[in-house]
């Protein structure tokens, strides 16, 4: 996702270069605001941060996957981007639109069908939606 090649690089630049040993059009095509949708174990061996950060630099919205490996998932919490868990993944395809409702823990498809997505335990949204762990932390502190 992030190649180890280049995190001499700043975070723009890993991200110019993001996915790109399995999908080298990613950076290039993925516009601000889209959702990444993945198969099973998404972000296996991309124990750093740069991979969740590169999306987020990419303009990600969210990942939705049927399941994630736990280090890339708790990195992208701590960074505050959505990863999202959907069991139902085949009702999803490249390039379809959808929106998502994080409380909800719902996608909307662009025909306005519904799909679920596992609920997210509150702390860990709180944490989203903050835009990360520091955001959190500092909002906390300053109370």
């Amino acid at each position: 996702m992030a190649p180890g090649r280049y995190m001499k690089l700043g975070i723009e630049a890993i991200a110019r270069h993001c996915m790109e040993d399995v999908r080298p059009e990613f950076a290039r095509e993925v516009r601000p605001g889209d959702l990444v949708v993945a198969g099973r174990n998404f972000g296996v061996g991309s124990s750093r941060e740069q991979a969740p950060q590169a999306l987020g630099a990419l303009g990600v919205a969210a990942v939705i996957a049927q399941s994630f490996a736990g280090l890339f998932y708790r990195n992208a919490v701590n960074l505050g981007l959505p990863v999202l868990v959907c069991k139902d993944i085949d009702a999803l395809a490249d390039g379809r639109r959808a929106t998502f409702d994080l409380d909800a823990a719902t996608l909307t498809l662009e025909d306005g069908s519904v799909v679920a997505l596992e609920p997210i335990p509150a702390f860990l949204r709180e944490l989203i939606n903050a835009g990360g762990l520091i955001p959190h932390l500092e909002k906390t502190l300053a109370r």
